[in-house]
C-alpha cells in the first residue's frame, strides 16, 4: 500500500478491500489502458465505471457532436453540451469524476487506415458501436492485432455482450460471419432503444474489462450473454470457435482490413458508431 497516495487509498478503499483485488489488483487497474469506441449509450456508462475504478488511461473514439436526441441514454453528456464534440464532453465528465485518470480523445471516424494505429497503445478494446461496418472493422482489427475486445450491442429492449480473446476464443465473425445486406436491419435512427438497456450493457462491458485487467472470474469468451429488459431476464448462448472463420481460423480468407459500405442511410456519410 506504500505506493498509493492517501487520496488513492481513500478513493479506492472499497475496491482494495475486495479479496480478489487488494493493493496489487489496484495497481494493475491504475496501469491499465482501455480504449472505448463510441462515447454514446454503451461507451458512456462503461467509461464512468472504468474511470471510477481508476483505470490509468482511457481512450475515447467518436467523431460526432452531441445531439439533443442523444441525451435520453448517453449519460456522459448534458443539455449544455449539445453541439460540442462527444469526446470532449466525455473527457470532461470522466476527469470530473476522477482527475487521476488520463483521458485521451480521438475525434475521428474509424476506418481501415487509422484503426490499427489507435488500438495498438491499449490493453483491451471496448466496442460501443451500433453499425455493422464499425463492428466488423473493430473485430477484424482486434483479431489481426491480437487485442482483447469486449463487444456489446443493443436494440429496443434487448442487449447482448461477448468478450473476444483472439488467441483462444471465438470472434464476432464466428457468430456472424458476414454483415447483413443494406436494408435488412433497421438503421441507427429507426429501431429505437430504451435508455436503461444501454446502461445495463455498458456497465456489463466495464465489468468484463475489470475482470480482464484483474484476471479474475470467468470472462464471456465463447459465450454470448443476452438481456431482455421487458422480462428482466438474462440467458447465455455458447459460441463455438468456427474452424472456417474468415478472420480467426488457421487459414483465414481475410488478412487485411475491409471498409464496408455504411449501413446508416438516414444521414449520408454520418458516422453512427455511437449509440
Amino acid at each position: 500500500m506504500s505506493n498509493f497516495t492517501n487520496d488513492q487509498i481513500e478513493r479506492y478503499s472499497r475496491q482494495i478491500i475486495l479479496p480478489n483485488v487488494g493493493g496489487k489488483g489496484q495497481e494493475k487497474i491504475l496501469k491499465a489502458r482501455v480504449l472505448i469506441i463510441g462515447t454514446g449509450g454503451l461507451g458512456a456508462p462503461c467509461g464512468f465505471y472504468l474511470a471510477a475504478a481508476g483505470v490509468g488511461r482511457i481512450g475515447l473514439v467518436d467523431s460526432d457532436n452531441v445531439e439533443l436526441n442523444n441525451l435520453q441514454r448517453q449519460i456522459a453528456h448534458t443539455t449544455a453540451d449539445v453541439g460540442t464534440p462527444k469526446v470532449e464532453s466525455g473527457k470532461k465528465r470522466l476527469t470530473a469524476l476522477n482527475p487521476q485518470v488520463e483521458v485521451v480523445t480521438y475525434p475521428v471516424r474509424l476506418d481501415s487506415t487509422n484503426i490499427l494505429g489507435i488500438i495498438k497503445d491499449y490493453d483491451i478494446i471496448v466496442d460501443g458501436s451500433d453499425n455493422f461496418p464499425t463492428r466488423y472493422l473493430v473485430n477484424d482489427a482486434c483479431v489481426l492485432s491480437k487485442k482483447p475486445l469486449v463487444h456489446a450491442g443493443i436494440f429496443r429492449y434487448d442487449g447482448q455482450i461477448m468478450t473476444i480473446l483472439p488467441e483462444s476464443g471465438p470472434c464476432y465473425r464466428c457468430l456472424f460471419p458476414e454483415p447483413p445486406p443494406p436494408g435488412a436491419v433497421p438503421s441507427c435512427q429507426e429501431g429505437g432503444i430504451l435508455g436503461a438497456v444501454a446502461g445495463v450493457m455498458g456497465v456489463l462491458q466495464a465489468n468484463e474489462v475489470l475482470k480482464f485487467i484483474l484476471n479474475i472470474g470467468e470472462l464471456l469468451s465463447g459465450r454470448l450473454l443476452i438481456f431482455n429488459a421487458l422480462d428482466a431476464a438474462f440467458r447465455t448462448v455458447k459460441v463455438p470457435k468456427d474452424k472456417d472463420c474468415l478472420v480467426c481460423s488457421e487459414h483465414p480468407k481475410i488478412t487485411k482490413l475491409i471498409d464496408y459500405q455504411e449501413f446508416c442511410s438516414l444521414k449520408p456519410n454520418r458516422d453512427c458508431s455511437k449509440k
